[in-house]
């Protein structure tokens, strides 16, 4: 009397499951660092429309020469820029500003210095990007950049 039939068989069950987890953890771990590239992509890319924001921001601020153009004082200034030719991404950028008395022009007179704060926001977010926006899915990026300047 053979006792030991069917062995073989339990043995090759097992066999077979520990390849399939061994295989499902290599698809597992593959997906992810799929989608980590993609997120790291994103961030360059939502770094560099933020710099964008900064430098129109800039321009805007600094080269505005008309008294009613609220961005020759930066007072509430902000604007949304649609830059989803490139990418997913939208930028809102903000300009605050306030002067401050840098040296004297002459013996009692005060030297006024404006200083600008551009402030930009890019995310994937057609409404524009506040700051408070929260993460809609895996493959949202949200960067801020501020820059100062004088004028």
């Amino acid at each position: 009397m053979n006792k030991q039939r069917g062995f073989g068989a339990i043995a090759a069950i097992v066999i077979l499951v520990m390849l399939a987890a061994l295989a499902s953890a290599i698809v597992s771990l593959g997906t992810t660092q799929q989608i980590t590239s993609v997120q790291d992509i994103r961030s360059a890319e939502a770094w560099q429309a933020a710099s964008a924001g900064n430098e129109y921001g800039l321009f805007r601020a600094l080269s505005s020469t008309t008294p009613a153009d609220a961005w020759k004082t930066c007072i509430a200034a902000s604007t949304t820029l649609n830059l989803t030719a490139d990418g997913p991404f939208h930028v809102t950028v903000f300009c605050d500003s306030w002067l401050y008395n840098e040296g004297e022009t002459a013996p009692g007179a005060a030297k006024p210095v404006r200083v600008f704060r551009i402030r930009s926001i890019a995310c994937p977010v057609a409404a524009g990007c506040t700051g408070t926006n929260s993460a809609t899915g895996i493959g949202y990026v949200e960067r801020t950049r501020t820059v100062f300047a004088t004028n």
